[in-house]
């Protein structure tokens, strides 16, 4: 079942909330200033107000209500409804939970009934919970509202605006200011009933406990839930009536009613804290001299609140002794000024002023302090296990009453009102109550010196117990201002004002637990790098030398700290231990050689100071690494070699972590020099090595690491240290070249590298941690940072490296900031990191951590240790997914080379991959997929990116075998889902997630919607793009039942209710918008392109189309979309450029047209596929109308006309150009760079696209080079460079970009014009209309194929190709080519297109592949013209038009034809052919005159000679298209040789000589020529046939008048002879040999041997030639 928050999300999408949930969206977007439509916000508001008056108010159960409900009929929103017993009884269920009236009862159970079947949650359940997310959003809408009415940061018309508003909900604009203190009282009213009704529902829960009933299921949740929405209530009106103070709408009536209030608190919990901010509020109002009341009536309720101490003692003494000191402590301003004539002049000042600190100490004594501090620590609380301070915490505490969190944890905004509540008392007391601050070090001083004395022997009397005031109030201060730098700055920006001299009067003469709380305020309010900086010079101002036996100086100042520091680490560590021990037990010794017991704390403070002043400042870190006389780096190392406790090593180490912030290449590699000498024990003496044993460097190196491993702060903290020290430095090109540690480190006593280092970490410590449930903070925590490390180590590896020293001819060894990239694969921890991410252990401590309870983590937050290490833990399972290939196939077996003197191997030799160990813990799939729905966003991203890895991971999507009563699916990531039970509801968060939020435009990328949704998109197309026919995860998240091999949808499922993840999908592609305001953004348009590429891969698959195509259907998904498109062009704005600005190519812009084309192109194409579809299923009312949409005219379901962009009109992404020529960058410095080494295919695999990253660090490399060779030392060289880097930057990234432009609009015009031709060959209309359509298309794009033809090429061959299908579609004796007005102009256009091609093949920068095109076109219309015989005014100026082009085109066509390509070749043939065929019918001999000038006749006939060898040396499958190119070229002959000139320049050229010689006519006719073909012999009679009608038209053409072709032709036929009577016998069927099954038609061939041996009278001549062979050989 889904988690109560996807419950309140999903609720919000019902009518009565969906308003609310976007007013609260807005007024948060508004507090963080990225509110963009704020006109929309006030105009919500405003139609709120009435809502906003009633606040809480809800209609109680009623009698009328009950009966007209069980009278079966009620009335909702106008709606009349019949209801059964069923609906009565739930509505009562309903009323009785909430208290409500029955008639709104069953309205909220109505608008349940949809959520219901999506949730599967019961309609009740969802029904309370849409009550009180309703209340939560209009209180929590008023807060923030208020919030703003009173910000003094925020903008004036925003505040006056929002006071306006607050004056129309309060009634006070225009009416009495008494209606503000109505409203104050009316939340007092609201916030005890939530009070009572906590209380019932915690009576109904042990009631149940007490009787021994179980309550079910639903019963506990909709329990928890109210319990939940009711604190949650409880504290925005806590915080409402804060605001309502603050702003003056309250009288002091109202402070009395809630003094009456508060002694009525029994608990001290949650409920008792969202009191406090009023009462601060309160006290600050009207207890403070700047408040409305006067001095008669705050004395007289001085006297109250003192009074009730005794009188009226609260039940919660604490809160009630801490309201007195917020009172005390703003009441006493009121006497610090004595102005003349004032009344205070006649009192007794001094008298009053000890009362009030008497009644301070007093109220101190009962806790007030312990209360105000316990708020702060458990209100507060700091998620990360912080050993130092809640060490003083404790001991500060130990007596207080603790704070019971009944509701969970409290509101991030709740604890910013507290804090800011308590810096108002903070200052107030220090400002008006010096007197009794000054008395609390007094009083301790005293405290302390009783305490000493107690200690002495001889002394009478007890210890008395220490009451640490001070430092209370010092750890409140640090919790007031902890990471609020503004506030902070009130300590520093005047040195003169009473903050900063309370810093200096606190530092003085300090105790030792009032250094460490000292120190912890001083951090706190050093937030920042200027508060870091000034506590910095704070700390200088009194710095002064101080000896040993000095143990505190004046002030606390850096001299202090680093004496404090040497002093107790030396005596610590030269003190015998049984003297340490008598101490610890309190034994007696020397006051002066006390080691007080809070001396760790104070220990600890001072380092958690100087680490957090060196994470904050670079000014820190450089000036106390420049201390000679303190070399604290060294102090740090002695100080872990100590004997003081483990926590003060931790302390240490992350003082030096916090040095190494911003480090320095120099810094870290010195830091690793003395870290690996302090390890192994060359730095000092060795720590816990028997002193019987050697201690060897490397014997202390395991010892210590043991050590350290045995303590959980160490451990972490030395961890955090090795991170730090393996971050790149700050220097880092971003290459990652360099390695973070000295190459030789540790060679001096073993290999050299950090792999001990790593060992540590994940043997020791990573796969050794065993994890109680009672103890899950600290594992988590270190889990948190060993996989923060490991993912480091990771991601620093440079695996282009490698890539580029094998395909570039960049010197990477030389180049790179490491010696060698031998040294850098074998040393980089990158190759140890992944040899343990194969180790047993370590997968299951990983997968350990991947596995957590979703509801824990549905509830915890961003950067608690729980969920960022579940992050971490699915980060390095990506990692390694994405980087195993480059260690097992590289960086393993060339380690495995340089093995010597390395470790044994720790990975498991049978995991041959990641998803081996993954198919062992399958339940990480279901884990993945529920991460992914609870809302956070860097969680989901993370899982569905390895989840989608998995998913489309083949060795993981294999057949499983199904245990019984299962499924059987075709891999075993469903079967592992389902064992889980998880689908559903893994499905339905992801739908949840899918859903368009309108207001997530307002955010653009940095909304949390649009970032979920785009992931969940990506997973979706990643796996459906890997496996399209085969069911997968995603088909089973879509909403489709998986069996095996195919899918179904089930009845009753979300997908048959239209409630499933596809439909979401569906509804996103149809409602996102292309961008806003008239602009077409990527970040919009890529939802609508993935969201259609799921749709698309889904109805193109054939496991999935007849759903999917159907589903579409039923959705008008065509009829809904159509009037959606929008018609572009180049005043079409992308992400705010035009396509004709210079930077269109190298931004944002190009990708949002990108985006848009390959929209465009998915929506084109399924229009044909349900084209297609319709004709084949024969539905003519379907057919008709998405014909008319087509042509501009959508019908709505509802019978409406929608008007649309027609199909020309979705041409218009032809109508700009998109080439952008971009002037390739004149290279000096990077001259002789190979960058293709940086060519990588895309996605799909379809372009050469240049990989950014590669190309960066080919520059980078190349910049290391010459600043190695001194080449950049000139300033001004260095800045050539670096512009000739971003040149080649913006070069590649803008040719990346035409790339895929121009390859989406070729795809998109392929797809308009499959989409036009099918719907022209589909649609019911004659030829002349279909002429019609054709027609108007080739009008919109003939003209810009005689642009692209001179200025993009590529474009041009798609209109080309678009143009030739038009042709081919086009019947040329159609009845609109008729000779008529309208078939003149039909005529025209078509011959347009024929000249605008002539003129397009003689352009210099047409290629080859547009020519071929550009023939075929040509072919097409004079081959069309030539069917329309009836008409020759369609004819018209064919040869003329040729002839104006030039001669060139002549030359051009014959070049293709004679030297192009194979299909190219023919192409020009066929095109010369038919030109020859049109100059024949126009009586021109043009195209003979230009074969002949080009010689092209004589290379056509010569030609003919080398058919035999040709055919015998081509390859098979070549075979085709060599016999399609020797038949066109055999035509051409044979047009040519039709016409008398044509068949002299024939003859000329020496026909019969090339018959002759290529030997076709001579060979075995049984055999034929020897071709790689089956059917040879067919393809042999075919070129007979053809040879033989080009020597018969011959002879025809130059007539029985001319004797030379005559002898020509009977020399043919003697030559012949044999294959002439060969052929005869075959016709006559003679001996038995027949050709039917070749295909060969040998009548046609006989009947031209007859011809020709008539024309040629070869038969008187064979008989006059035999007669004289006989008279030769007679005898005389």
């Amino acid at each position: 079942m889904p988690h109560i928050y996807q419950i309140f999300q999903l609720m919000a999408d019902d009518e009565g909330l969906v308003g609310l949930r976007g007013l609260h969206q807005d007024l948060v977007a508004l507090e963080a200033s990225r509110l963009r439509n704020i006109d929309r916000l006030w105009a919500d508001l405003e139609a709120r107000v009435h809502e906003f008056r009633q606040l809480l108010d809800k209609a109680p159960k009623s009698d009328a209500s009950r009966k007209a409900l069980q009278s079966g009929n009620i009335t909702a929103d106008e709606e009349k409804y019949s209801v059964n017993q069923e609906f009565q009884e739930s509505t009562t269920e309903v009323a009785d939970t909430l208290d409500l009236d029955e008639l709104d009862s069953a309205r909220l159970l109505l608008g349940s009934q949809e959520d219901a079947k999506i949730l599967d949650r019961s309609s009740v359940t969802l029904a309370v919970i849409h009550f009180h997310e309703r209340r939560g959003f209009l209180l929590e809408c008023l807060r923030l509202l208020l919030k703003q009415s009173t910000d003094p940061d925020c903008e004036e018309d925003i505040r006056d605006i929002s006071r306006q508003l607050i004056g129309l909900i309060l009634e006070t604009k225009d009416g009495p200011t008494r209606n503000g203190s109505l409203y104050v009282q009316k939340c007092f009213r609201a916030m005890a009933d939530i009070e009572k009704w906590l209380q019932a529902l915690e009576e109904r829960h042990q009631g149940a406990l007490a009787l021994g009933q179980t309550l079910t299921p639903e019963a506990n949740e909709i329990i928890g839930a109210q319990q939940m929405s009711l604190g949650q209530q409880h504290e925005s009106l806590g915080a409402i009536v804060n605001h309502l103070i603050k702003a003056n709408h309250t009288a002091i009536e109202d402070f009395y009613k809630l003094m009456e209030h508060l002694p009525r608190l029994d608990k001290w919990n949650d409920i008792a804290v969202h009191y406090i901010p009023m009462i601060t509020a309160f006290t600050s109002q009207f207890g403070s001299p700047e408040g409305g009341a006067t001095l008669p009536e705050i004395r007289s309720f001085n006297t109250r609140i003192l009074e009730s101490k005794e009188k009226a003692p609260w039940s919660l003494r604490n809160l009630q002794a801490a309201t007195i000191t917020w009172w005390l402590a703003e009441y006493s301003g009121w006497y610090l000024e004595q102005p003349t004539g004032s009344e205070i002049q006649h009192l007794d000042l001094e008298a009053e002023a000890r009362a009030r600190s008497d009644a301070f100490f007093e109220a101190l004594q009962d806790g007030a302090f312990q209360c105000i501090l316990s708020i702060c620590s458990q209100v507060m609380p700091n998620q990360w296990y912080d050993p130092a301070r809640n060490g003083l915490i404790q001991l500060l505490l130990h007596d207080s009453v603790p704070l019971h969190h009944d509701l969970g944890l409290t509101s991030p905004y709740f604890q910013t009102l507290l804090m800011e509540q308590f810096e108002i008392f903070v200052d107030a007391f220090i400002t008006n109550m010096p007197d009794t601050l000054r008395r609390f070090k007094v009083e301790e001083d005293d405290q302390r010196k009783r305490i000493r004395s107690a200690l002495q022997p001889n002394v009478p009397g007890g210890v008395s117990e220490q009451t640490f005031h001070l430092e209370r109030f010092l750890l409140i201060i640090s919790f007031s201002f902890d990471h609020r730098a503004e506030a902070a700055q009130a300590f520093w920006s005047d040195v003169d004002s009473n903050l900063y001299g309370f810093l200096q009067w606190a530092s003085k003469r300090q105790s030792t637990p009032c250094v460490g709380a000292f120190c912890e305020m001083l951090r706190s309010v050093s937030h920042g790098e200027d508060c870091a900086a000034s506590a910095h010079r704070f700390l200088l101002e009194e710095s002064t030398t101080t000896s040993a036996k000095m143990r505190r100086s004046t002030s606390l100042s850096w001299s202090q700290i680093f004496d404090e520091l040497n002093v107790y680490t030396s005596k610590l560590r030269e003190q015998p231990a049984g003297l340490r021990q008598a101490i610890q037990y309190g034994g007696n010794s020397n006051s002066d050689d006390i080691v007080e017991p809070e001396s760790p704390y104070m220990l600890e403070s001072y380092m958690r100071l100087i680490s957090h002043l060196c994470d904050e400042s670079a000014e820190v870190r450089l000036w106390l690494l420049s201390q000679s006389n303190f070399p604290i780096l060294e102090v740090l190392f002695q100080l872990c070699h100590s004997s003081v406790p483990n926590r003060i090593h931790a302390c240490a180490f992350t003082v030096i972590r916090a040095l190494l912030t911003g480090k320095t290449t120099e810094l870290g590699m010195s830091v690793w020099t003395s870290l690996d000498q302090w390890v192994s024990g060359r730095l000092s003496p060795p720590l816990n090595v028997s002193k019987n044993v050697a201690n060897t460097p490397a014997r202390t190196e395991q010892a210590t690491f043991e050590a350290i491993a045995g303590d959980f702060e160490q451990a972490k903290d030395f961890i955090c240290l090795l991170k730090s020290l393996m971050c790149p430095a700050i220097q880092d090109t971003g290459l990652n070249d360099q390695l973070s540690f000295p190459e030789n480190l540790g060679s001096a006593y073993r290999m050299p590298g950090i792999e001990p280092y790593i060992d540590f970490v994940f043997d020791k410590v990573f796969a050794s941690t065993t994890t109680r449930p009672e103890e899950l903070l600290q594992p988590r925590m270190l889990t948190c940072e060993i996989l923060t490390l490991a993912a480091l180590c990771l991601d620093t590896f440079n695996e282009d490296l490698v890539v580029l020293a094998n395909r570039s001819n960049v010197s990477v060894d030389e180049a790179m900031n490491t010696s060698s990239l031998l040294a850098y694969v074998r040393l980089h921890p990158f190759a140890r990191v992944m040899e343990w991410m194969f180790n047993e252990r370590v997968l299951a401590a990983l997968f350990s951590a991947a596995h957590q309870d979703i509801d824990e983590v549905s509830s915890a937050s961003s950067e608690s240790p729980l969920m960022l290490s579940l992050c971490r833990s699915i980060e390095v399972m990506n990692l390694i997914m994405d980087l195993q290939s480059t260690y097992l196939d590289i960086v393993r077996p060339l380690i495995k080379l340089q093995s010597t003197g390395r470790k044994q191997p720790v990975l498991n030799p049978s995991l041959a991959s990641f998803e081996d160990s993954v198919a062992l813990n399958l339940g990480l799939v279901a884990n993945l997929g529920l991460y992914s729905g609870v809302g956070n966003q860097h969680l989901t991203v993370v899982s569905l990116k390895l989840l989608g890895k998995l998913a489309s991971s083949r060795k993981l999507n294999i057949h499983s075998n199904a245990a019984y009563g299962q499924r059987v699916h075709g891999n075993r990531l469903m079967s592992a889902i389902e064992q889980h039970d998880d689908l559903n509801r893994i499905a339905r968060s992801l739908r949840l997630a899918m859903d368009f939020d309108s207001r997530e435009l307002d955010q653009g990328v940095d909304a949390l919607g649009w970032t979920i949704k785009s992931v969940i998109l990506d997973f979706l197309v990643q796996c459906l793009t890997t496996t399209p026919d085969k069911s997968t995860l995603a088909h089973a998240l879509l909403g489709f039942a998986c069996r095996g091999t195919t899918l179904d949808v089930e009845e009753g499922s979300l997908f048959a209710n239209s409630l499933s993840l596809f439909h979401a999908v569906l509804r996103l592609v149809i409602d996102y918008p292309n961008g806003d305001d008239g602009v077409m953004q990527a970040w919009s348009l890529s939802l609508k392109k993935k969201g259609m590429q799921v749709l698309s891969i889904l109805w193109t698959s054939s496991l999935t189309s007849i759903f999917t195509l159907s589903d579409l259907r039923a959705s008008d998904f065509l009829f809904e979309i159509f009037p959606r498109q929008v018609t572009i062009g180049p005043s079409t704005v992308w992400d705010g450029r035009l396509t004709k600005e210079s930077e269109f190519m190298y931004t944002e812009s190009a990708e949002a047209l990108e985006q848009y084309l390959w929209h465009r192109c998915s929506l084109l194409e399924y229009t044909a596929t349900e084209i297609r579809l319709v004709a084949v299923e024969g539905i003519p009312s379907l057919k008709a109308r998405i014909f008319s949409t087509l042509l501009g005219s959508t019908s709505m379901h509802d019978g409406e006309q929608a008007a649309n962009p027609t199909i020309f009109d979705l041409l218009d992404f032809t109508e700009w150009d998109i080439s952008h020529d971009i002037p390739t960058p004149r290279l000096d410095f990077f001259s002789g760079l190979d960058f293709t080494a940086a060519t990588r295919a895309d996605f799909q695999r379809t372009l050469a696209l240049s990989d950014m990253k590669l190309i960066h660090e080919i520059i980078t490399l190349r910049l290391n080079e010459l600043r190695r060779s001194g080449r950049l030392q000139d300033p001004n060289e260095e800045q050539r460079v670096n512009e000739e880097a971003e040149h080649i930057l913006l070069y590649f990234q803008s040719e990346n970009n035409r790339l895929k432009l121009t390859s989406a609009k070729s795809q998109t015009t392929k797809a308009w014009a499959d989409l036009f031709i099918l719907a022209v060959g589909t649609c019911d209309l004659d030829s002349g209309g279909k002429a019609v359509l054709i027609l108007q298309a080739l009008q919109l794009v003939t003209p810009k194929l005689e642009e692209y033809a001179v200025t993009n090429v590529p474009a041009a061959i798609d209109i080309t190709k678009l143009i030739l299908a038009l042709l081919f579609q086009l019947d040329f004796e159609s009845s609109a080519l008729n000779r008529s007005r309208a078939g003149d102009v039909a005529n025209d256009r078509l011959f347009q297109v024929f000249r605008v091609a002539l003129r397009a093949i003689n352009c210099p920068e047409v290629d080859v592949q547009l020519r071929e095109v550009l023939y075929n076109v040509c072919y097409r219309y004079l081959s069309g013209m030539a069917q329309a015989s009836n008409n020759p005014l369609r004819r018209r100026h064919g040869t003329q038009t040729l002839k104006s082009t030039g001669e060139r085109t002549m030359d051009i066509i014959c070049d293709d034809a004679y030297e192009a390509s194979g299909s190219c070749q023919i192409s020009a043939l066929l095109l010369l052919d038919a030109l020859g065929r049109l100059a024949t019918m126009e009586n021109s001999n043009y195209i003979i005159d230009s074969l002949t000038r080009t010689n092209f006749i004589q290379v056509l006939v010569e030609s003919i000679e080398k058919i035999p060898q040709e055919l015998r040396e081509t390859h098979g499958k070549d075979i085709p298209l060599l016999m399609s190119y020797y038949e066109s070229k055999i035509s051409l002959l044979l047009t040519i040789s039709q016409t008398r000139t044509g068949a002299i320049y024939i003859m000329n050229a020496g026909l019969f000589h090339a018959v002759r010689t290529s030997g076709l006519f001579s060979v075995d006719p049984d055999i034929g020529v020897e071709i790689d073909n089956p059917e040879a012999l067919g393809k042999y009679y075919r070129l007979l046939l053809s040879l033989t009608r080009v020597i018969t038209a011959v002879v025809l053409s130059r007539g029985p008048q001319n004797g030379q072709t005559i002898g020509s032709a009977k020399g043919f036929l003697v030559e012949n002879r044999p294959l002439v009577v060969s052929m005869f016998k075959r016709q006559a069927r003679i001996g038995g040999v027949s050709f039917d099954d070749a295909g060969v038609n040998i009548e046609e061939l006989v009947e031209l041997l007859v011809l020709l041996i008539a024309m040629t009278d070869f038969l008187d001549f064979e008989e006059q030639r035999d007669n004289q062979k006989s008279r030769r050989s007679g005898f005389t």
